[in-house]
């Protein structure tokens, strides 16, 4: 299969079978991680692979109460305000029963923090999916990195005060894999190949 191939059947999938997934597939989804570019080729951002349920449990508790105490906001980003709706009504899950959550963290006040955690974040999906697995893209925890709680969680982990966790994926065996994406609009792909003459 080639790469282009991998990249059209990588979907967001929200639905994972209870199996493990293996020490190998993760060693090499990991490292697919690290080879990511990295602005200024600094590497310094860190990748916490959390394979153990209960910890994901635990962590989506802390995530669930932290959302039901925050209130609805004017213009507030849609996928943010649903977390908010239904952690006030309970039994919250953003990790989709996945086995596996990786979150990647950053120094705060360094420029290329987002992105050089979502090119990591990329590179393991990408590589998830050549290995027949799922992935999503999970952002909550990015959203409360600030909050006290999940700091408290993930701190014994590593996350350093001046930190702050830019971005997720969950992966795993999925139940049923999402049909093929569409592709954007064609007038959402900017082609430039001549000058602008004034």
């Amino acid at each position: 299969m080639s790469i282009l191939d991998v990249l059209q059947r990588r979907r967001s999938c929200r639905s994972y079978k209870a199996d493990n997934v293996s020490s190998e597939a993760m060693m090499q989804i990991l490292e697919a991680g690290n080879y990511a570019p990295s602005g200024g080729n600094t590497k310094q951002t860190k990748i916490f692979s959390f394979e153990n349920p209960k910890l994901i449990a635990s962590l989506e508790h802390l995530v669930e109460q932290a959302f039901s105490q925050m209130e609805i906001k004017e213009n507030m980003y849609k996928s943010m305000k649903n977390s908010i709706v239904l952690s006030k009504k309970g039994h919250y899950h953003f990790a989709y029963q996945a086995p596996v959550l990786i979150l990647c963290a950053n120094k705060k006040c360094y420029p290329n923090s987002m992105a050089d955690s979502a090119v990591i974040l990329e590179n393991m999906m990408i590589a998830a999916t050549a290995l027949e697995l799922g992935t999503c893209y999970v952002n909550q925890v990015h959203w409360l990195t600030s909050h006290p709680c999940i700091r408290e969680f993930l701190k014994p982990f590593g996350l350093e005060e001046d930190e702050d966790v830019f971005g997720g994926i969950v992966l795993g065996h999925p139940k049923n894999m999402p049909q093929k994406q569409p592709k954007r609009k064609q007038n959402q792909i900017i082609r430039i190949t001549k000058e602008i003459i004034s």
